[in-house]
């Protein structure tokens, strides 16, 4: 599956009309939406696999999980980088029509790669708990410390996804929590980020870098959170 195909299918079934509204104005359909986005993602969508069927393969081809982890995160960061040139590429006014596939992108390609560690490490992505837990992990590990400290967020992501019950009201509550970050972190560069954003080429490059980068962070943050929790292999 090509960035630039997932990118395509992303923001033509659910970026478009949703980001052309502010969410500030409506809070609660901009969390649907974001909701809506990162269940695309785990299910799969035309031509994207679910996420369980992505690890499956992934470990029957390298064998261990650990293994599979590793080239999991490695095509994801690729495919992160690539939709991150492709929708800055234009730079100017072109970044405002790339933004909601930006953001869509990048978003669909963080939660396949969390929800592939969370089922490899013996997450059932089924259980809305676990679906709960691997949104959690979008904010990387850092922010995520940060709201869990502040009570911003009642627990873990592991505490979450091993919960007695789910609580819807948790799942909305990190939607808005979560969405909230990832608008304001892509808003958050700097002076010199900003230009060479808007800058053609240039500005291809920033946003592969940096989208790059942040795929990374969040799968740290799904490796160190949802730990492995699979049986362990009887004793010869």
């Amino acid at each position: 599956m090509s960035a630039r195909s997932l990118v395509r299918g992303a923001a033509t079934e659910l970026a478009g009309s949703a980001l052309a509204g502010l969410p500030r104005l409506a809070p609660d359909a901009f969390a649907e939406w974001f909701r809506r986005l990162t269940e695309l993602a785990l299910n799969g969508t035309t031509g994207l696999p679910p996420a369980r069927q992505t690890a499956e393969r992934a470990l029957r081809r390298h064998r261990t999980v650990d293994a599979a982890i590793e080239s999991l995160v490695r095509r994801h960061v690729v495919m992160a980088s690539a939709q991150g040139f492709v929708t800055n590429l234009g730079g100017g006014l072109v970044s405002i029509v790339g933004a909601p596939a930006n953001l869509a992108g990048v978003v669909m390609v963080q939660t396949r790669l969390i929800g592939c560690v969370a089922h490899l490490h013996g997450y059932d992505l089924d259980d809305p708990r676990v679906r709960t837990a691997v949104v959690m992990c979008l904010l990387g590990p850092k922010e995520l410390r940060r709201q869990v400290k502040r009570g911003e967020l009642p627990s873990t992501p592991l505490a979450v996804a091993t919960a007695p019950v789910h609580d819807p009201a948790l799942t909305n509550q990190v939607a808005k929590r979560v969405l909230n970050w990832v608008l304001a972190d892509l808003g958050s560069i700097d002076v010199i980020g900003f230009l060479a954003r808007r800058t053609p080429i240039l500005g291809g490059g920033v946003g592969a870098v940096g989208d790059a980068y942040a795929t990374a962070r969040v799968a740290r943050c799904a490796r160190a959170h949802l730990i492995d929790r699979r049986p362990s292999p009887p004793l010869p």
